[in-house]
């Protein structure tokens, strides 16, 4: 068996240091817009198309008459209406458009799922994991230069456990995202900021100096010139990012570097969603409210997305 690549070790890192040293690398997870379109609902409603549907499937529109498009969003609102009341809440629908727009996480781990679920109980197990990823070297440990894997497995395990919400060191399929997409759980930002700083704290003191920032991002070489922005990165570190103004960041401020707390497109969709529809402001949409608005949601033709369930015998 051959050692698994250990994408999950590495999930932050957006370059690898193989990098040019004059590139530069971040560690930032920004969140991606729902819709690259403007979004002007006096022009089209293409924007609301693709936030709702996703960007890939809003682009593939197939005619259909409004009689069926209004019949597929009535299968699409009731898989919305998570707790059955009869109404779609704000965070439904925002819930709704965070899972439409993170789909490709989603295929990410129903792609590695069969690979990790070796006994086919629809769970995965640490020791399942464990023995798909770090197979080989369990058998056969030997020192590879490039990796210390016994140090990967360990700091793998310590995700998983705390992925793990009920301490029986097996995953379901939420807690296995969160398990391999961390930054986007708030039960896991602790320990995004913890392998982050193991990353670059090199001196150990539980800090990030500007030193260290800077080296995270930039490989110099000698006699190169230094790139602007590397000096521009240095009046972010000193301006905004050592927000104490203590000369390093501490947890919270590395927290807030990688992960900020920036606005949330997907919940202000879904009240922008929820104003233009609903009709007797109750802050709430009903089936009918959502259907007699049907083209800001949908419009009379069916997406990709919609296809897919077709197949699915879902319509």
């Amino acid at each position: 068996m051959m050692i698994r690549s250990v994408v999950v070790f590495l999930i932050l890192l957006v370059v690898q240091g193989s990098s040019k040293p004059t590139e530069r690398k971040t560690r930032v997870h920004q969140e991606e817009p729902l819709s690259p379109v403007e979004h002007d609902d006096n022009k089209n409603f293409d924007y609301d198309h693709e936030a709702f549907l996703g960007q890939d499937e809003a682009k593939t529109f197939d005619h259909l008459t409004p009689d069926e498009s209004k019949r597929r969003l009535s299968i699409i609102a009731d898989k919305i209406d998570g707790n059955k009341d009869g109404f779609i809440s704000e965070e439904e629908l925002k819930v709704w458009i965070k899972n439409v727009q993170k789909k490709h996480i989603l295929e990410n781990v129903e792609k590695q799922w069969n690979d990790f679920d070796l006994n086919k109980d629809g769970l995965i197990s640490w020791d399942e994991y464990k023995n798909v990823t770090y197979g080989s070297f369990l058998d056969n440990p030997q020192e590879v230069p490039e990796y210390d894997y016994n140090h990967m497995m360990a700091r793998d395990e310590r995700r998983f456990k705390v992925a793990d919400q009920n301490g029986d060191l097996i995953a379901d399929r939420d807690e296995f995202t969160a398990f391999l997409h961390p930054e986007d759980h708030e039960h896991m930002k602790a320990v995004v900021v913890q392998e982050t700083l193991e990353d670059i704290d090199k001196d150990g003191d539980g800090f990030i100096d500007v030193r260290e920032y800077i080296g995270d991002m930039y490989n110099a070489e000698d006699g190169a010139v230094e790139p602007e922005w590397v000096a521009t990165e240095r009046q972010q570190f000193s301006e905004f990012r050592d927000k104490n103004k203590d000369g390093k960041m501490d947890r919270e401020e590395t927290l807030d570097w990688i992960l900020p707390s920036d606005y949330d497109h997907a919940e202000a969709e879904a009240k922008h969603l929820i104003f233009e529809s609903d009709v007797n402001k109750d802050g709430k949409l009903t089936k009918k409210e959502i259907l007699d608005k049907y083209d800001l949601f949908v419009g009379s033709q069916v997406t990709n997305y919609g296809e897919a369930l077709l197949r699915h015998d879902e319509f």
